[in-house]
């Protein structure tokens, strides 16, 4: 084969100096992945691993259009429930990183459930893009009113006179309401049992009917059932009272102690999503939080905010919460029912 002419390769290599600068010149433009500069030109659907109404739905609904708006596209809140979040976090896990979906990232989801499920069919740690941490929610001990249990003390002689006949209902099995009822029964020495739901909405309701006795939920999907009477409050999670719920003591208060089981919330997506969208979602969600419409619905639900701030802090924060609920669900010895 005849070699080119010592002319024609000078001409070739000219032509790719010429179009190595123009490309660092971005002169010529070539087909990119999604970016913040692009993105985004459609609908964003954002998955709730759980029930409409529970607080998972209701924080991120809450959230949902005023991010809408600083992004410039809609975002749509879409319901996904079952096993405890990992039904809507696997899709998610399993979507393109293109920020067009998203996951209502959890604490039952991505950082209990994979200890307690027998077979999760995501990577907790490394098969998302962890975003922003959103802020928590206290759980709530609550009963129904026709139980006979005015305290937290007369819940645990109640429970003890007779083991194993109370309920306490949960959002799912591996959810923080199972294990709030675990370490609870633990501390307690009782053995109320365990009744799992697919989401807080209908645990709630069947709650208020009397068809199981007691829960462990997070604020916003029982708050107004206490205000009004429907459910009765004995304790609550977080370390001081909380004015929403002034009258309802804290478990310290009533000695049960090393009630660490925390439920928060958080925007993730897929793994591999690209630096600035995800620098460009977390600067939006911290302004809508900073909003004073936001907040006078997130405020009165008990939403607590603070803890860490950045993308890679909160990457750490995932992985100290995957190694304490995994410490825990081993000594609870809490398995899939």
């Amino acid at each position: 084969m005849t070699k080119p002419s010592l002319a024609r390769r000078v001409a070739a290599c000219s032509a790719v100096r010429t179009t190595v600068s123009l490309l660092a010149a971005g002169t010529i433009a070539l087909p990119v992945t999604a970016t913040a500069q692009s993105w985004p030109t459609k609908p964003i659907r954002l998955l709730v691993g759980f029930a409409p109404g529970g607080g998972t739905d209701i924080v991120m609904r809450a959230i949902a259009p005023k991010l809408g708006e600083l992004l410039g596209q809609q975002i749509v809140v879409e319901n996904r429930a079952g096993a405890s979040g990992t039904i809507a976090a696997d899709q998610v896990a399993k979507s393109a990183p293109d920020g067009y979906t998203l996951l209502a990232g959890h604490a039952n989801s991505n950082a209990i459930a994979p200890h307690v499920l027998p077979k999760v069919p995501f990577d907790a740690l490394n098969d998302f893009t962890p975003i922003i941490y959103v802020g928590f929610v206290p759980n709530v001990l609550v009963v129904t009113p026709s139980l006979p249990a005015k305290s937290v003390e007369e819940l645990i002689a109640l429970a003890k006179a007779k083991p194993g006949t109370l309920t306490y209902a949960s959002s799912g099995v591996g959810s923080t309401q199972h294990l709030a009822g675990a370490l609870f029964n633990q501390i307690a020495g009782t053995e109320m049992t365990h009744i799992p739901y697919k989401g807080s909405g209908q645990a709630v309701i069947d709650l208020v009917a009397g068809q199981v006795n007691a829960n462990f939920d997070t604020m916003p999907p029982v708050l107004e059932q206490i205000k009004s009477g429907k459910l009765r409050a004995l304790a609550i999670s977080t370390s001081q009272r909380l004015s929403q719920l002034a009258d309802v003591p804290t478990f310290d208060e009533k000695g049960i102690r090393g009630f660490d089981v925390t439920n928060w919330y958080s925007i993730m997506g897929p793994k591999g999503m690209p630096a600035d969208m995800v620098m460009k979602i977390d600067a939006a969600v911290k302004k809508v939080l900073a909003d004073p419409e936001v907040r006078a619905k997130l405020d009165p639900q008990g939403v607590q905010f603070g803890g860490p701030r950045t993308p890679e802090a909160f990457r750490e924060f995932i992985r100290a919460e995957n190694a304490k609920y995994a410490r825990m669900v081993r000594e609870l010895n809490i398995k899939a029912e």
